[in-house]
């Protein structure tokens, strides 16, 4: 089955395409590799979600703030390519999680994104992967992720 199909199939939504804010291109393309900057757990309703792990929200919900941030990234990706199917894995990922500095299963939280990868993209939705706290994220967005991905051409 295709990732778009899955998509589909999983009754996701994609929000609505982030626009930067900041100086900074959302994707660039490298030959077959495209770099796509950080993005927040935007929801469809353009709202971002908000909290520090530890203190004002959970792990769980942190993780929910995850899955988002993959949605607005398929949402990225699928608007420079015109179809996740031409994505043909998932390379790198970094999630940054806006954490109390005793908070420490900042990977429990980042799986909300790798998990949606898997369930679009398969096990080439699983990438080599790293997951950091913080002590801020941009306007206290929970998560911040980016990813490499390697595309058909």
């Amino acid at each position: 089955m295709s990732a778009e199909a899955r998509l589909a199939a999983l009754n996701l939504e994609l929000p609505p395409i982030p626009k930067p804010g900041g100086t900074y291109k959302p994707v660039v393309q490298v030959g077959n590799i495209i770099y796509v900057s950080g993005h927040g757990p935007l929801l469809p309703n353009k709202t971002l979600i908000t909290g520090k792990v530890g203190d004002t929200m959970t792990g769980e919900e942190a993780n929910h703030a995850a899955k988002m941030t993959g949605l607005a990234i398929l949402a990225t990706v699928k608007d420079y390519l015109g179809s996740l199917d031409r994505v043909v894995r998932s390379v790198k990922m970094l999630g940054m999680v806006n954490a109390t500095p005793d908070f420490d299963t900042h990977p429990a939280v980042i799986n909300g994104c790798s998990d949606l990868f898997r369930e679009v993209f398969g096990e080439d939705g699983v990438g080599a992967r790293s997951a950091v706290g913080m002590g801020s994220l941009p306007g206290q967005i929970a998560v911040e992720i980016e990813v490499i991905f390697e595309i058909k051409e």
